[in-house]
């Protein structure tokens, strides 16, 4: 292997001390590894504004100098909404993002993040690595999410707290009967193509049947193996309510780790089954006869990170979590509207929340309630309380959903927000709704003085932007095919928007 030297000068990453020691010694282990397994191509990943994995595949002398240097990498990606529309002017003034460095579609810098560097098991002689983005200033890019958590996480554990995560996320396997990759079909930017013609690959309407696992297991397991090989904690595999309806549960872990977890199982399962003739999707509720929505149900506890102990754990007789878990809890509801442009990206996702559904319709909590948005989980003495929040559909940026959760819940503490007490009929309680669709989630968060201390107003004005353009497309595919009970329906639009990408 060889690679061009520059001699006498710094490289990017370097020049501007964007690695730690544990960074700099795990991109010396990458180059002996890249050795010995014999890897030809690298693929330098960068999380989307969407959660979607966008990347470049080189060769390894190139990838020897992006150690060095990072990648210079096209802004194009950040002007277009999730059917690639174009949603801002790079060639206004501040390139349509009120930014000077935007001006004129410039490159910006990806910069490896060593610590993720995986060789990707279904792909012969093939690793990947995820990276941050930098302006060429050397400043993070404000509109990179994995660097919006990176933030929350280390104001969260500047206070003193470790955030733990565990990632339970239900998603749809469907065989592949036809492409439809014809020309006619294919679509236009802003107008997604048709989506392959498929069928379900299990029957639904039976929780947990085995019956089921064993007709998927041949997938299933070539799934499985794969994700293992990956190292990610992959706990457990469900057959649920719908058809072809799967739940992948896994192991906690902590902050950033598992928003990088849940992007690359995303990922992976995806291009493992494209490959055995299936295609996976993480769109909330497909459009097809007889599917169930599913949801991604976050769950969260807190660590100290002095002693290490559990949070949340309850210290009075009677309580189901501690009063600091309140807290947190409190936040998250105050913030909940606000955050549901984040826990719920898509228009689709808010086809999912309705009363008596298994899916929350307003902001409160319970005691191992499954109506509520926030459920507390925990067996007394055992020490393991913590709770899910069950608004999440599965194709949040995971990111952007982890940093809402601990910029809320943070803030719950330091106020000690008080969330009332929890709910015991969950459907029927005066707790304030959430958003009804996108554009409301979109109106809260502009409200929101959290999110925009904590993002940067900056990042607010374009995601709001992004939705909104989103859903005027929408709106005008609705008027045009008039189509009156648009709520309670899956559209064509919905199913080409979000079915093959999420």
């Amino acid at each position: 292997m060889t690679k061009t030297v520059s001699i006498g000068k710094k490289g990017f990453i370097d020049m501007h001390g964007l690695w730690t020691d544990e960074q700099k010694e795990a991109a010396e282990r990458i180059k002996a590894t890249i050795k010995e397994q014999d890897i030809r191509l690298i693929r330098v990943a960068w999380t989307d504004q969407h959660g979607i994995s966008r990347a470049k595949a080189m060769t390894v002398d190139g990838f020897l100098g992006v150690l060095e240097s990072g990648l210079e990498f096209n802004t194009g990606p950040l002007f277009f909404d999730s059917g690639s529309d174009i949603v801002f002017n790079p060639f206004m003034e501040g390139g349509g993002f009120d930014l000077e460095e935007m001006n004129g579609c410039p490159n910006y810098r990806l910069v490896p993040d060593p610590l993720t560097f995986k060789i990707l098991p279904w792909a012969p002689n093939t690793a990947w690595i995820l990276t941050d983005a930098y302006l060429k200033s050397g400043k993070p890019l404000p509109f990179d999410s994995r660097g919006i958590l990176r933030k929350a996480i280390n104001d969260f554990r500047n206070a003193g707290y470790d955030f733990i995560a565990g990632i339970e996320v239900e998603w749809t396997l469907t065989k592949v009967e036809d492409e439809r990759l014809r020309p006619e079909l294919l679509g236009a930017p802003g107008f997604p193509a048709e989506t392959p013609l498929v069928m379900p690959a299990a029957r639904g309407y039976q929780y947990h049947l085995e019956a089921h696992l064993d007709e998927m297991n041949e997938i299933i397991h070539i799934i499985a193996d794969n994700l293992q090989k990956l190292g990610l904690p992959l706990s457990t595999i469900e057959d649920e309510w719908g058809p072809s309806q799967l739940e992948f549960t896994f192991s906690p872990m902590s902050g950033l780790e598992a928003a990088d977890a849940m992007l690359l199982f995303r990922t992976a399962v995806k291009q493992i089954c494209k490959r055995h003739g299936y295609i996976a999707s993480f769109m909330c509720r497909p459009q097809l006869p007889g599917f169930f929505s599913s949801g991604w149900h976050l769950h969260q506890s807190i660590r100290s990170l002095e002693t290490g102990e559990n949070l949340l754990n309850p210290t009075n007789d009677g309580d189901v979590i501690s009063e600091i878990g309140k807290h947190y809890i409190g936040g998250l509801l105050k913030h909940a509207r606000a955050a549901s442009v984040f826990t719920t990206p898509t228009i689709n996702g808010y086809k999912r929340l309705k009363p008596n559904s298994l899916a929350p319709d307003r902001a409160g909590w319970g005691d191992d309630n499954r109506g509520t948005m926030i459920r507390v989980i925990g067996s007394p003495g055992e020490g393991n309380t913590r709770f899910e929040n069950r608004i999440g559909e599965p194709a949040a940026n995971p990111y952007l959903y982890l940093a809402s959760q601990v910029m809320a819940g943070l803030q719950g503490i330091q106020t000690q927000c008080d969330p009332g007490i929890p709910s015991r009929e969950a459907y029927n309680e005066d707790r304030e709704p959430l958003p009804r669709n996108l554009m409301e989630a979109v109106e809260a968060l502009k409200q929101d003085d959290l999110y925009s201390s904590k993002m940067g107003d900056l990042f607010i004005n374009y995601i709001s932007r992004m939705k909104e353009n989103e859903y005027t497309r929408y709106e005008r595919f609705i008027q045009d095919h008039n189509i009156e009970n648009s709520n309670d329906i899956v559209t064509e639009w919905e199913q080409r928007e979000y079915f093959e990408i999420f």
